[in-house]
């Protein structure tokens, strides 16, 4: 592997993707041991080469022997092209940059909503900026996602019902519609930071249930098994409300969602 010489990537220490491929590009030798520097622990010199802002919302690597930086997707490419310039040719296509760029982006600008940190909070974080286009975006595909495998789920619970996609997306959409009405009151302008993250409990619900779709077990399993992914979710739900210092209130209007909307949709399959 050809090692990026003179080069030092500013990662976001408190982010575990950001810090699982910065670590990969080092024991991977395409970095070299001082190749990395966190960004809450940049030194005067360092901070002085950067644009400091930018760099939360994009990744910054710098080119140490010509005094250079570069940001985001390029910082990227540069550091893989190095040792496959094949891959780098390849993404460097225009209808394959404009998704990687953009995909760089959905993540870059939701990675806090994605994963939560006691320091989102303190003075010296990495939060990007609040992005409302990439955002919604998010919502929207954990929406669409969490309704296309709920459909098949209920399926599971309730043989005789049929995989009603569009029930379950209503049914997605009321819980941000509920929670961003109240939430909004009490959090205000935190509430897009309080729906990110509660749509990641969503998507970590979602994906917990795919394993069980696999297999064929009896009607009572499938209860059980949806009652502990919800007593999952509600944990969740809970520690990053407690992370975010949100409080306990949106926990409560969140299961008060859960509780009235499950009882709807039982008294339809049921009727």
């Amino acid at each position: 592997m050809k090692t990026l010489q003179n080069h030092i990537l500013i990662y976001d220490k408190d982010c575990p993707m950001c810090n699982i491929y910065s670590k990969g590009f080092i024991k991977a030798g395409m970095l070299d041991e001082n190749g990395r520097e966190a960004f809450s622990e940049i030194s005067p010199e360092t901070k002085n080469k950067i644009d400091f802002h930018r760099s939360k919302n994009e990744i910054a690597l710098i080119d140490t022997k010509n005094n250079k930086v570069i940001y985001g997707l390029e910082s990227l490419l540069t550091i893989i092209g190095n040792s496959f310039p094949s891959l780098e040719k390849i993404a460097r296509i225009k209808p394959f940059h404009w998704f990687f760029q953009r995909l760089y982006k959905f993540v870059s600008y939701n990675r806090k909503q994605i994963i939560s940190s006691v320091k989102d909070l303190t003075e010296d974080n990495c939060v990007p900026d609040f992005n409302l286009k990439y955002r919604i975006f998010y919502l929207g595909f954990v929406l669409m996602f969490s309704a296309y495998v709920l459909g098949f789920f209920n399926q599971r619970l309730f043989p005789d019902f049929k995989n009603n996609f569009g029930l379950e997306f209503f049914i997605c959409c009321m819980q941000i519609v509920w929670q961003g009405t109240f939430m909004g009151i009490y959090l205000k302008h935190r509430i897009w930071d309080y729906l990110g993250n509660m749509m990641t409990v969503s998507l970590l619900g979602t994906l917990l249930l795919i394993p069980a779709l696999f297999f064929d077990f009896n009607q009572i399993f499938y209860f059980i098994y949806f009652a502990i992914v919800v007593f999952i979710m509600f944990l969740e739900h809970l520690r990053r409300c407690r992370i975010l210092k949100f409080g306990i209130i949106p926990t409560v209007s969140w299961m008060l969602f859960r509780i009235t909307f499950g009882a709807v949709l039982l008294y339809i399959v049921l009727n």
